[in-house]
């Protein structure tokens, strides 16, 4: 009896997948197209783990020729094609991998810093950019288990600043009048607080900012952010470098020679061939030391010296320096120092005090 009713169930099964083949063919073909790009898929990401691109784009591709809705596939696509510098191939595979997944934001982002760095389309860019700002995402947390609040802050924070990369980028690269590219390095600043509001220990973040208002002419506040930035990551001579020049263009010559110094030994003993870079910090040091000099600021120039001599005694073989247990906390303490942010302070707290004074001892006509 048991042997007849499981035929028997085993027969109705197969009469049922029969009439739904017959009445439902296409989601049928549907149904065994996902199956068949299923395997595809795992065959692509195994080549993919085991650095075997081309195989791994074939099978994506065969993956996506027969479900078209696997979003993920569309965005190992997009990042093989990016290895392989094909920029356009890697905008569409992310964009299909947004289309069918609109809270996908890793796609976007990538999309947005391919559009931008790669291909010109800042205006692409900042639009996905956007997009991530201003989507909404179910905010999970498990106590002393998971929770995707900080992924969820940190892709808001890349967001503002990928955005204003590309603002900034826009404002320089294109040809727009001198209005048009203030508004946009306006546009990328009010995006760098923000970024700086969420990445708060991000360098690059506050570098930006600091460059941002360096373009706009607000040399003080620039000032302050580039300490800021030094003071988060002091060995990046970027900082030190357009602090000197910031410093100079304030007539704080001794300030911006001891920046110069610093981005100077921070090249010297980079890995990368910047030689250039650093003969023309050398030009630029000479020409502060000569404005010093033409001062007739001999008190500084004797400071100078003094801190030359602490600099001596740096350990270098070969022209390098050498960094041992002892030196090493020593030198990035001295690098991480930005003698000019107590001046630039007294600056701001000065013109305020001023500010302060007009506005209190205005006269208003017919009021005693």
């Amino acid at each position: 009896m048991r042997k007849f009713l499981s035929g028997l169930f085993t027969l109705l099964m197969i009469l049922a997948i029969g009439a739904l083949v017959y009445l439902h063919p296409a989601f049928f073909v549907k149904q065994l197209d996902k199956v068949r790009a299923m395997y595809y898929v795992h065959k692509g990401d195994k080549a993919y783990k085991q650095l075997k691109l081309q195989k791994a784009i074939d099978n994506y591709n065969r993956a996506v020729r027969l479900y078209p809705e696997h979003y993920g596939a569309w965005y190992n696509l997009g990042s093989i094609y990016v290895v392989y510098e094909d920029y356009y191939s890697a905008v569409d595979a992310y964009e299909q991998a947004f289309e069918h997944n609109p809270k996908m934001m890793i796609a976007r982002m990538n999309y947005g810093i391919v559009s931008a760095e790669k291909l010109g389309d800042f205006d692409g860019a900042i639009n996905q950019y956007n997009e991530i700002l201003k989507t909404k995402r179910h905010l999970l947390s498990i106590p002393f288990v998971y929770s995707n609040r900080k992924s969820y802050k940190m892709n808001k924070g890349l967001a503002y600043y990928n955005r204003g990369v590309a603002y900034k980028q826009k404002s320089i690269y294109l040809d727009y009048d001198y209005e048009y590219r203030r508004q946009f390095l306006l546009k990328a600043l009010e995006s760098y607080k923000e970024a700086c509001k969420i990445l708060k220990k991000d360098y690059d973040a506050r570098y930006n900012l600091a460059l941002t208002q360096h373009l706009l002419g607000d040399y003080r506040e620039a000032g302050l952010t580039y300490c800021k930035a030094i003071e988060l990551s002091p060995m990046n001579y970027e900082a030190h470098y357009n602090l000197a020049v910031l410093l100079r263009h304030l007539k704080y010559y001794k300030e911006s020679l001891d920046e110069l110094k610093k981005a100077s030994t921070l090249i010297a003993n980079s890995k990368t061939n910047i030689s250039s870079r650093q003969r023309y910090i050398f030009d630029v040091m000479n020409s502060v030391t000569r404005t010093i000099l033409a001062n007739s600021e001999n008190e500084l120039v004797e400071k100078l010296d003094d801190k030359s001599d602490e600099h001596s005694q740096i350990t270098y073989v070969n022209g390098r320096m050498v960094f041992t247990d002892d030196l090493d906390n020593a030198i990035i303490k001295n690098f991480k120092v930005c003698g000019a942010k107590k001046i630039i302070q007294e600056d701001i707290d000065d013109d305020m005090s001023e500010f302060d004074d007009v506005r209190y001892n205005v006269h208003v006509p017919g009021v005693e």
